[in-house]
């Protein structure tokens, strides 16, 4: 990898239209893009690594310059063994921004020559998280709108299984 190639890392727990969007909106900047899936087990995920991981890779396969791995530990040295420099952020809405900024700030100190870009998503998926879309799910609802096919079917398989 290289200046021209972007990281953008989350548990994407699970992955949503939004994420695909912000996704899609990297790709139109850079040569291509690394999702970053984070063990995240202080998050208590609600599929595996190994089930979001297949879950991304499944819904970025069109995507030819995407590339699916896992992570763990700090987001800046895995972007520094990826010899990129670029961190991809979503900002949904202003109540992402305080804790994004600290994150990049953070980042930065860490590691000078990672930078952070903020991308905002379509606004039909400013409103999406994985956790409200998971909460939904396990009310009942249909999804449908928010995650491709497959994962709202991943989500009531697991959900009925809890």
């Amino acid at each position: 990898m290289n200046d021209a190639y972007a990281v953008y890392p989350g548990s994407f727990d699970p992955v949503t239209y939004g994420h695909l969007d912000l996704i899609k909106r990297a790709l139109s900047i850079f040569d291509g893009v690394t999702v970053a899936i984070a063990k995240n087990i202080g998050k208590k995920p609600l599929f595996t690594l190994s089930e979001r991981l297949g879950m991304m890779q499944q819904a970025t396969r069109s995507m030819k310059r995407v590339k699916v791995e896992p992570f763990d530990g700090l987001v800046v040295d895995y972007v520094r063994r990826k010899k990129a420099k670029v961190v991809i952020r979503g900002l949904r809405m202003i109540s992402d921004f305080e804790y994004e900024f600290q994150m990049a700030l953070t980042n930065r100190k860490l590691d000078r020559r990672v930078e952070t870009i903020f991308l905002m998503p379509s606004e039909n998926y400013a409103y999406l998280s994985s956790r409200l879309i998971k909460e939904a799910a396990a009310l009942g609802a249909r999804v449908s709108d928010f995650v491709p096919p497959f994962v709202e079917r991943r989500l009531k398989e697991k959900l009925r299984r809890k």
